[in-house]
C-alpha cells in the first residue's frame, strides 16, 4: 500500500525516528494531505518549534486544538472538503490529565499535584513525555471526532523510547531504592525513621542534613501517592498497545539517509515487527539527488560566459567559476551515491515490506504551507 492509500485509509498514523531527520515536519505534510484528501485531520505534535505553527497559518500551537484556516489547506486552489486541526502536546499538562483520570479521590490529586517532587519530575520523569503522548493519542482517538490522526512522536536520540515508555515509568516508580525511601512513610503514615533498622536511619539522617526532613518527607509522600495511580497507568498502556496493533494504523519509519540515521531505521524496523506493529512506510528526507552526466569544460565555460549575471567577467574568471562549479557538482554527486548506498542498504534490511518515499533535500528550510504542499507532492503525490 503506497503512502498515499495510507493517508486516504488509515485511521491513525505514527511518525517514529530519532531526533533531527524532519518528522515533525513530515507529520505536519501528511496531515495536510490527509485534510486535502477530503478527511477531517488532527496533527498531534510534541516538537515546540514555533515556525511550524507559522506555516500553519497560527500565532501558536498549544494543548489546545486549534483548527488551520481552509485558505491555508487549500493554498490558493478550490476549497477541499477535509479540515486540518494541529496542537502540541503539553508534557505537564497531559501528565496532569492522567494522574487526575487515575486518582483515588480529589483530596488525593490535589496532594499529588501540589507535591514539588511530582512539580519537578513530572516534566522531566524518565518516560513522561512519550507515556503522555501515547495516553493523549489514546484519548483522542477514543473519542472518534477526527477521520486521521497523524502523531509526531517526541524528539528523541532513539525511537524505541516510544514503544519503552510505559515501562521505564514503572521501573522509575517501582525500583528497590524508592521503595527502601517510602518504607518509613507507609509504616508511620508520616516521614519517620523510628521504623527504619540503624543503618537506614544513619543513611537518611545523613541524607537530611544536605535535602532537609521535609524534603525526604515530601520525596517519600509523593511516590506512596504516586503508587495508587500507577496499576491505572500499566492498564492506560495496555490499551494504547491494543490501539496501535489495529488494522486501521500504520507506522511512518522517518529517517534521514545518513549511516547512524539508517542504522537507527533498521534497529526499529526489526522493533516495529517484533512487537506486531504494522509498518506503512519508510520515509527518507534530505535526499541527495543523483543529477545528469556532466557536461565537458569547454562547453561549461561557453554556457556560463552566455549568462546575463557573468556579463563583464574576464575569460579567466569564467574559467575559476567553470572549475568551481565541477568541484561542486562533484561533491554533490558524491553525496548522491553514498545516499543511495544508505537507502539501499535499508530496502535490503527491510526486503521492502513497506514502500520507501525519498524527499529530496530542499534548498530552503520549510517554513510555510507551500513548502509543506512541495513536501506533500513528493510523500504522495499532486
Amino acid at each position: 500500500m503506497s503512502l498515499s492509500q495510507l493517508v486516504a485509509e488509515r485511521r491513525i498514523l505514527v511518525c517514529v525516528g530519532s531526533g533531527g531527520v524532519g518528522k515533525t515536519t513530515t507529520a505536519a505534510s501528511l496531515g495536510l494531505a490527509g485534510a486535502r484528501a477530503g478527511r477531517k485531520t488532527l496533527v498531534l505534535t510534541i516538537d515546540p518549534a514555533r515556525r511550524l505553527a507559522n506555516a500553519l497559518g497560527l500565532d501558536m500551537l498549544g494543548h489546545d486544538e486549534q483548527r488551520v484556516p481552509d485558505e491555508k489547506v487549500a493554498l490558493g486552489g478550490a476549497p477541499v472538503a477535509g479540515t486540518l486541526t494541529a496542537m502540541m502536546l503539553d508534557q505537564k499538562r497531559a501528565f496532569d490529565e492522567i494522574v487526575a483520570r487515575y486518582a483515588t479521590d480529589e483530596r488525593a490529586l490535589q496532594r499529588i499535584l501540589s507535591n514539588r517532587i511530582y512539580q519537578q519530575i513530572s516534566a522531566t520523569l524518565a518516560g513522561s513525555h512519550e507515556y503522555a503522548a501515547m495516553a493523549k493519542l489514546y484519548e483522542i482517538a477514543k473519542q472518534g471526532r477526527y477521520d486521521l490522526i497523524v502523531l509526531d512522536t517526541p524528539p528523541t536520540a532513539n525511537a524505541l523510547d516510544f514503544l519503552d515508555a510505559p515501562e521505564r515509568v514503572s521501573a522509575a516508580i517501582d525500583s528497590p531504592a524508592i521503595q527502601w525511601l517510602t518504607k518509613p512513610y507507609l509504616a508511620a503514615g508520616k516521614f519517620s525513621l523510628k521504623t527504619v533498622g540503624m543503618g537506614a536511619a544513619f543513611v537518611l539522617r545523613r541524607l537530611a542534613r544536605f535535602v532537609g526532613s521535609q524534603f525526604l518527607e515530601d520525596m517519600a509522600q509523593f511516590f506512596v501517592e504516586f503508587n495508587t495511580v500507577l496499576g491505572g497507568f500499566r492498564d492506560r498502556a495496555r490499551e494504547v498497545f491494543e490501539i496501535l496493533r489495529r488494522p486501521d494504523v500504520a507506522f511512518i519509519l522517518v529517517a534521514s539517509p545518513e549511516p547512524m540515521s539508517i542504522d537507527e531505521a533498521i534497529f526499529f524496523h526489526d522493533r516495529l515487527l517484533e512487537s506486531q506493529m504494522p509498518l506503512g512506510a519508510f520515509v527518507v528526507n534530505r535526499v541527495h539527488a543523483r543529477g545528469p552526466e556532466p557536461i565537458g569544460r569547454g562547453e561549461l565555460i561557453e554556457r556560463l560566459g552566455a549568462r546575463g549575471e557573468l556579463r563583464g567577467f574576464a575569460p579567466d574568471d569564467v574559467v575559476q567559476v567553470a572549475a568551481d562549479f565541477e568541484r561542486t557538482y562533484k561533491e554533490f554527486q558524491a553525496l548522491a551515491g553514498i545516499d543511495a548506498r544508505e537507502i539501499g542498504r535499508l530496502e535490503q534490511a527491510s526486503r521492502k515490506r513497506a514502500p520507501l518515499v525519498q524527499v529530496p533535500f530542499f534548498d530552503r528550510d520549510i517554513y510555510d504551507v507551500a513548502g509543506l504542499s512541495e513536501m506533500v507532492r513528493h510523500l504522495v503525490g499532486s
